[in-house]
């Protein structure tokens, strides 16, 4: 996203500090019920504002914010729905697609094209953009289907699942030395 600076046009970066930062806002916010018809209320802007600029000494923009919301909303659609089909889970150490083979993967992208990037593709921070977009796509108050609830619950578990096997891994190493050879 570029912003003026007297004439020149500046552009900015997204980096993983930035991204975390706004999006450590738009979660606590989203908690909060803070979204307006079309985005976020102006505190939320304000706040994510003042809070990249604290922790990450970069000036943002209202604009800058908003493109970077389609952008997570965008990385949301397609993710959640290849998430939601067979043969697919989410790598919480590597932030990307786990994939049960190649051919579920040819497949899949087979009947969706534009899915197609994903397949190696690093989305970090996938746990906020879920919490922010998962709530945002329902029609009605509350409304979810029996397969909404269904991919959520399958979504949990993998997380779970994930932080199970690091902290075996890591008491595994922990009691490394005490093991008898």
């Amino acid at each position: 996203m570029a912003t003026t600076k007297g004439n020149k046009r500046v552009y900015l970066t997204w980096t993983d500090e930035v991204d975390a930062a706004l999006l450590a806002v738009l979660v606590e916010h989203h908690n909060n019920g803070d979204h307006a018809q079309n985005g976020w209320k102006p505190h939320v802007y304000n706040a994510a504002i003042r809070n990249v600029r604290e922790k990450c000494n970069v000036e943002i923009t209202k604009d800058n914010i908003a493109s970077r919301c389609k952008t997570f909303d965008k990385h949301y659609e397609v993710i959640s729905k290849i998430l939601s089909q067979s043969g697919f889970g989410w790598d919480w150490v590597n932030d990307k697609l786990l994939i049960d083979s190649d051919d579920v993967w040819n497949k899949y992208v087979e009947a969706n094209k534009s899915a197609d990037c994903y397949k190696n593709k690093v989305v970090k921070n996938w746990d906020a953009i879920s919490t922010i977009y998962l709530k945002d796509h329902a029609n009605g108050q509350g409304a979810q289907t029996v397969r909404q609830v269904l991919r959520l619950l399958k979504f949990y578990l993998n997380k779970l699942m994930m932080h199970h096997q690091i902290c075996l891994k890591r008491s595994s190493e922990l009691l490394r030395p005490f093991y008898l050879y």
